[in-house]
């Protein structure tokens, strides 16, 4: 893997990565209760997390100008890992074993085909 291609796979998980934190967001602001419809969708950290998701995209985007197609899905697979780790700290959601056997194969799924 030359230097572009490995700043670029940074950049799709780094994508990846505050996609999983704007959905965090989402959830954390799904969890309140607000006074009409209208202040549900449209408050402060909805708005901020579809504008993270809209930074996200366009972070993808520029990574897939020299990261494979075929790649891309295999690095994208990341956010199960980060959505485990973001969901432990900031939902205080526990980890089943299953989950960690699902991710641990994930990662290893991801190092073998990045090798």
């Amino acid at each position: 893997m030359n230097s572009a291609m490995l700043i670029h796979s940074l950049i799709l998980i780094a994508g990846v990565f505050i996609s999983n934190i704007s959905q965090i967001v989402l959830k954390k602001s799904a969890d309140k209760k607000y006074d009409s419809v209208i202040k549900e969708y449209l408050n402060p950290m909805v708005i901020g997390a579809y504008a993270v998701f809209f930074i996200a995209t366009f972070l993808t985007i520029y990574a897939y100008k020299v990261v494979p197609l075929s790649m891309g899905p295999i690095l994208e697979s990341s956010g199960y890992l980060f959505m485990i780790i973001l969901g432990a700290i900031f939902l205080k959601e526990k980890p089943t074993k299953r989950k960690l056997l699902a991710t641990f194969i994930i990662i290893i799924g991801i190092v073998v085909y990045s090798v």
